[in-house]
């Protein structure tokens, strides 16, 4: 019996909170199938846990950035992690976008489908070059203080780390605040994480009850095929990334962590909710606290398989709809530019998933009409691929530790 309970204890220690997260969930769905739409009386539950992560992060990404960069006595590193977060951005970003032109190829999404296109919206024209400066600044420091502009957020954190750390000796007092300030907000998010059994519930309870019949509407044939896509990608391409960044070992450190960050960016729908929750996980792997605290917040807003997933989807359901063909060189290219254009470039812009859609429409030059069947497409795909754009930031933080560490970077972790 007592060598039973010394089997079992490693096992409760490493998945024991997951273990509750994925019961709760369960119960959550259950709740929704039995109450449908009346279930939305669980959402304030669900609403409370998002708050108070939204609530956190601004101070943890200030802090978590800030420190990171603060406490480099050689800068050329962040340089390098920077090279090296960027490069892993886009490769699997392409590999995304690849995978997901290969199955809508074999399975096309809009077979069959008879949509009521409905009148023309009114769609507001977006000036790139003005979201672009709004992405990167702000006109007044208060504005900082606001998950809308957390690419400024990011920048002014990383050019203040940089001014503590070039000052020397002198920054020595602020650096040891900004660190101090950084464990701390760790701390905090490990007393919110208490109550992610009761919030992601009651959120799954919602969804469930309240989006559960959308997905068997016109758009079920999309939907039969992103999901069941995201998931393999979720297991098969994220124990691949693990397996390069550390082997053995990192796929099995990454299988015990992620599992709490994966189900809270499922359940919210929000990367940025997700970066608490990410930033404890990458840490808990082994991940460089330097290279995790600068790509896991930048990853949340400029890295996002999930959308290149779903843009391909939205490109080759239109195309389907309006009986063209998904096909031929051109037409491929294209949806591989704007898949990655959309997952790791234009989602960093403020309402950069609409800004995705129209480029969707304008290249390809779909009616006005289109703009609303690909924004349901993306309500519909957002709680899978926003797990995939979360999780993948967390294993992106391992990939690059790999390759600015060498194949030891674990055990000296």
């Amino acid at each position: 019996m007592n060598n039973m309970k010394t089997k079992l204890s490693p096992f409760l220690h490493s998945y024991g909170f997951s273990m509750i997260l994925i019961l709760s969930i369960l119960i959550g769905s259950f709740l929704g199938i039995i109450y449908k739409k009346d279930s939305i009386i669980f959402k304030p539950f669900g609403d409370i846990f998002l708050n108070l992560l939204f609530m956190v992060i601004i101070p943890l990404v200030f802090f978590s950035i800030s420190s990171a960069v603060a406490s480099m006595t050689n800068i050329r590193r962040l340089g390098k992690i920077m090279s090296a977060m960027m490069l892993v951005f886009i490769l699997t970003g392409l590999i995304a976008s690849i995978i997901m032109i290969i199955v809508v190829s074999l399975y096309p999404p809009a077979m069959g489908v008879n949509i009521n296109l409905g009148t023309a919206v009114n769609m507001e024209q977006f000036r790139v070059s003005d979201q672009i400066v709004k992405a990167f600044t702000v006109s007044d420091f208060p504005d900082l203080l606001s998950k809308k502009n957390m690419l400024a957020l990011i920048i002014f954190a990383t050019l203040l780390g940089l001014a503590t750390s070039s000052v020397g000796e002198r920054g020595k007092a602020f650096s040891n605040f900004l660190s101090s300030a950084s464990e701390v907000m760790l701390k905090l998010i490990s007393f919110i994480m208490y109550y992610a059994p009761i919030g992601l519930g009651a959120y799954f309870a919602y969804l469930v009850g309240v989006f559960g019949p959308e997905l068997l509407g016109s758009y079920l044939r999309a939907m039969i095929l992103y999901y069941p896509t995201a998931i393999l990608y979720f297991f098969l391409a994220f124990t691949l990334y693990a397996f390069i960044a550390g082997k053995t070992t990192g796929v099995r450190r990454f299988w015990i962590n992620i599992i709490p960050p994966a189900l809270t960016a499922l359940a919210t729908g929000s990367s940025m909710a997700t970066i608490p929750a990410n930033l404890a996980a990458a840490n808990k792997t082994g991940v460089p606290k330097d290279i995790s605290e600068v790509i896991i917040p930048i990853g949340a807003t400029i890295h996002m398989e999930g959308s290149c997933l779903a843009a391909v989807l939205k490109i080759a359901f239109l195309f389907g709809l309006f009986q063209m063909d998904f096909s031929g060189a051109g037409t491929i290219l294209t949806a591989l530019g704007i898949a990655l254009l959309t997952g790791v470039v234009v989602s960093g812009i403020p309402g950069g998933g609409t800004i995705g859609e129209l480029l969707i429409i304008s290249l390809y030059g779909f009616p006005p009409e289109a703009f609303p069947i690909i924004t349901m497409i993306g309500t519909l795909v957002d709680a899978p691929a926003t797990m995939l754009n979360a999780t993948g930031d967390n294993v992106a933080s391992m990939v690059v530790a790999r390759m600015l560490g060498g194949r030891n970077w674990l055990n000296e972790a």
